[in-house]
Formats: structure tokens, C-alpha cells, sequence
């Protein structure tokens, strides 16, 4: 849609084909169906959030920013409001109104829009875009065009019509796709008493906790951050974990080390205090709670739904009163709290991943302008190229800015 817009102001006689019965219908999920819009960050630190291939998208941000695309949706009355870790969604909470302005602008600029018409295949005569041939609402035909966009989203989410169609498409025409993997995507552990850890907890959402994910072949640690993650019936999700494995999936040798155990989840439930300054909280609880069995002495401490699974891991008789449990005992059950572990054994498909790791590769594309450096007229956007970023707008944002700057191009 940004594609079409900016090249429709450029001057040009735009025509979307849209594989799906509607417009936008990728952009209605996200944000959990509140469309997370983008990041209030300042543009040139969106760079640093872009693990895959981020200093490709430097000129791109800079033709159309963070900014542009909210005062766009502001023109159409779309009011925003920043959320915890920079996220920006409309003040309604609702992604509708974000594809509704979107449309708008399209129908305003006579935007022609057709739907069914899933795109077989791209034109091209001596190495020049010439059109493309399409199948529209069940009957093929060929439309020609001297430029040609192709803005067909990754292979995540595959019901919102993104299927890694233009995968083929462009590899047809001679361009090479990188290796397809999952990013943003929740993480499984192994089986047995981790994942008996997980389902125990299932559907616990825990809100300020830290998180590490570490290499213990190495002794390294790949990714730490701090916010929201979800207790799963597979293993972890939350948008501390999703972030996690765009990081993950890069890591040298692993899939070796997620089948031999090396990769594990280590979670701070209280991050906010020192062991020592947990200690004393625990204490001052267990003081107040001295005749009460162990089992009954951690409500103020955790949330109901932890609280047996951590009793078990701490090993410390659940029937034993508070005041007989050792300093030996307590402090382990403080490392507990501060170290969570869980052993990770890979990702979820693909299909359930917020984002697709790789697409066309980067070199093939001319940054300033999207074109192709193949196919003269031939222009790339969004997902479908091997640009992926950490959740929190910035991938929306790539979308947004590789459109335009496809558009203006024209």
C-alpha cells in the first residue's frame, strides 16, 4: 500500500494485485490485533534492532521515517500513543483503523485495487520488466506494465496470504533467495522436566523479569533482555522470547548445540533485587509466616500458578514449617528465583513465526532505490527481502520504508 501511494504522488498510474479477498490483511494481526505501527525510537537507532541485514535499510529509513508514516495516519485522524519499549498503536487499539486510513489514501490517489489475483508470474523481455501474469478471480491474464513491485511478504503467517510465493517468483527471473527460517518465533525446550516446568505454567504471562539465553559449551551468553514472556504447553513465547530468536537463530553451530543441551534459558524473576536484597525479603516473609507450612509462604512472593512448580524445583519439603527451613535451603531457593533454567531445543514452524529470517538477497538490490540490479523495472519491498528485525514496530517499519522508497522510485 505505501509502495502504491508513493508512486501514485510520483505520478504514476498505480494498480495493486492483491492475492486475497482484501487489502492489509497481514497488517490486522499484528500488535496482537492492535497493530504495533512502529517504534518511537529515533530513526537512526532502528538500525541497531535490525539483526538481519540492518545497514541495508539506512537510505530507506531515511526517505521515509518513523514519523512520516504517523503524520500520514494522522492526516486520516488515526491518533497514536507510545507503549511500554517504544511501541506506538493507535489510541483505538485497533489495527482496522490503520488499514482503513491506509485504503483511504489509496482510493483518493485512484489507486486502481484488484483482489483475487494471485501473480504467477513476472514479465520480462532482455532483462526489462514488461508486466506480469496473473490469475484474477479464477481466469489468467497478462497485464502489462514498464514497472513492476513485488511487496509479497515473507512465509510467516501463511493465511494472511503470505506464502513465499515471491520467492518463486523472483528466483524465476534470476534472483537468489537466502535460506528461509523462522524469526521472531516462540522456542520449544526438551522433553521431560523442562518442558514438565513449561505446561505446569502454562499460560503465565510474567511481566518485568530478565532473561538470558546462554551457550553453556562456551560459557556465553547470546541474548539478554528484559520485559514480558509466556509459559507455553511447547515451552516459552512473550516478546522477550520472540526477540531472543532472531538473535538464536544466527548463532554459530545451532542446531548442534539445541540437540546436545547447550543452549539454556536462564530467567530472573526478580531482577529488580540483588540476591542479598532477596534473601531479606524472603526472610522478613518467612518471619512473618514462621508456623506456616512452606507450601502456604510464597504468595506474596510469586504468583499463584509458579508457585508448586518452584517448590519442586527448590527440593525443599513442602510440609516442613517455614521456620525449620536452613539458611543452606533458602539460599538455594534465592538462586532459584534468580536463575531459572530451562534447556531450549529449537523454534516453532515457521508458520507461526511474526517475521521471515531471509528472501532475496540484499546484494541483488540497489538500497537506494529498491530496483533490482538484474531486472530493469523490477523492484523489491518489505518482508520479501532478507531484512528482519526484533519485535517492538521495527519490522512494520521496514515495510513501510522499503514501499515508499520502491515507489518514489518509479
Amino acid at each position: 500500500m505505501l509502495a502504491a501511494i508513493s508512486s501514485a504522488q510520483n505520478g504514476n498510474d498505480v494498480t495493486i494485485l492483491e492475492k486475497m479477498e482484501m487489502l492489509g490483511k497481514k497488517l490486522l494481526i499484528t500488535g496482537k490485533g492492535r497493530c504495533n505501527i512502529t517504534s518511537s525510537l529515533p530513526i537512526d537507532e532502528f538500525i541497531k534492532n535490525i539483526p538481519g541485514n540492518g545497514m541495508f535499510m539506512f537510505s530507506s529509513f531515511n526517505n521515509f521515517t518513523n514519523e512520516d508514516i504517523l503524520s500520514l495516519l494522522k492526516q486520516e485522524g488515526v491518533e497514536t500513543k507510545v507503549e511500554r519499549g517504544n511501541r506506538v498503536f493507535p489510541v483505538s487499539d485497533s489495527s482496522k483503523d490503520v488499514q482503513k486510513a491506509l485504503i483511504h489514501i489509496l482510493k483518493k490517489l485512484n489507486i486502481k485495487v484488484i483482489t483475487n489475483a494471485k501473480v504467477e508470474r513476472i514479465l520480462v523481455k532482455e532483462k526489462e520488466v514488461c508486466g506480469v501474469k496473473a490469475v484474477i478471480n479464477g481466469k489468467e491474464s497478462e497485464i502489462f506494465a514498464d514497472k513492476v513491485i513485488l511487496a509479497s511478504g515473507g512465509k510467516s503467517y501463511p493465511g494472511t496470504g503470505s506464502t513465499g510465493d515471491g520467492y518463486k517468483l523472483a528466483q524465476e527471473v534470476g534472483h537468489t533467495i537466502t535460506k528461509i527460517r523462522a524469526s521472531l518465533v516462540p522456542l520449544t525446550v526438551h522433553d521431560g522436566k523442562d518442558l514438565k516446568i513449561c505446561k505446569s505454567m502454562q499460560g503465565l504471562s510474567l511481566k518485568n523479569v530478565s532473561i538470558k539465553l546462554k551457550d553453556t559449551s562456551k560459557n556465553k551468553v547470546i541474548y539478554e533482555d528484559f520485559g514480558e514472556m509466556l509459559f507455553t504447553h511447547f515451552g516459552v513465547s512473550g516478546p522477550t522470547i520472540l526477540s531472543s530468536s532472531a538473535h538464536l537463530l544466527r548463532y554459530k553451530n545451532v542446531e548442534e548445540l539445541l540437540k546436545n543441551k547447550k543452549i539454556i534459558l536462564s530467567v530472573d524473576l526478580k531482577p529488580a533485587l540483588s540476591e542479598e536484597k532477596l534473601d531479606e525479603r524472603i526472610l522478613r516473609d518467612f518471619n512473618e509466616e514462621k508456623n506456616r507450612d512452606y507450601k502456604n509462604s510464597l504468595d506474596k512472593l510469586l504468583p499463584k500458578k509458579m508457585i508448586d512448580t518452584i517448590i519442586e524445583l527448590s527440593g525443599i519439603n513442602p510440609n516442613k514449617k517455614v521456620n525449620e527451613i536452613t539458611k543452606k535451603e533458602r539460599l538455594g531457593l534465592v538462586h532459584l528465583l534468580k536463575n531459572l533454567e530451562i534447556s531450549i531445543s529449537g523454534f516453532r514452524p515457521i508458520e507461526e513465526a511474526i517475521v521471515t529470517s531471509g528472501g532475496i538477497n540484499v546484494k541483488e538490490i540497489n538500497p537506494k532505490t529498491m530496483e533490482s540490479k538484474l531486472v530493469k523495472g523490477l523492484y523489491f519491498a518489505g518482508e520479501v527481502i532478507d531484512v528482519d528485525a526484533y519485535t517492538g514496530g521495527f519490522n512494520l517499519q521496514i515495510a513501510y520504508s522499503t514501499g515508499y522508497t520502491a515507489g518514489m522510485s518509479l
